[in-house]
């Protein structure tokens, strides 16, 4: 069943896997051409372009050491070319490794730089990694939602300003 007329009918958002009958490509540049397919299907079907979230498919570096550059590399020139929103299942980077949490933070920091505008995570165990990455890439003016995202924090900052 195709999906996006429902989408359109609903005025809803839709999230393109970037896998086709083949499976799921083994490059980038593979995964762009099916992601470029997706969004040319939507737009065509009167989809708003900001209602279009791609998502390169995340893979494990246990069973692939290649696997992570090849989702960033998918993530860099998706956003390159299309600019849409990139979802990520950003845990499935680290299945089977051992301190998952490490290596998931390091990709989704990674992942956040390229372009990905959206996670599939534990929110109590990536969220700071979220903000972090965004304070660190200029994305959150005078820290305000890094500081707002630690209630600790703000109560020391009220504490210190009396």
């Amino acid at each position: 069943m195709n999906v996006l007329p429902l989408v359109k009918e609903h005025g809803a958002a839709v999230i393109g896997l970037t896998m086709d009958d083949n499976g799921i490509p083994k490059t980038a540049e593979e995964r762009v051409a099916v992601a470029e397919k997706i969004i040319e299907r939507a737009v065509k079907m009167g989809i708003p372009v900001d209602d279009i979230v791609i998502d390169p498919l995340v893979l494990t570096v246990g069973s692939d050491s290649q696997a992570a550059l090849v989702t960033l590399q998918t993530i860099d020139l998706v956003r390159k070319e299309f600019g849409v929103n990139i979802n990520l299942g950003a845990s499935n980077v680290s299945f089977g490794l051992p301190d998952r949490l490490s290596v998931n933070q390091a990709f989704l920091a990674l992942a956040i730089q390229l372009g990905a505008t959206c996670s599939i995570t534990d929110p109590t165990k990536l969220g700071p990694t979220i903000k972090a990455a965004d304070l660190l890439l200029g994305r959150d003016d005078n820290s305000l939602r890094y500081i707002k995202y630690f209630p600790c924090s703000r109560e020391a900052a009220r504490a210190g300003s009396r």
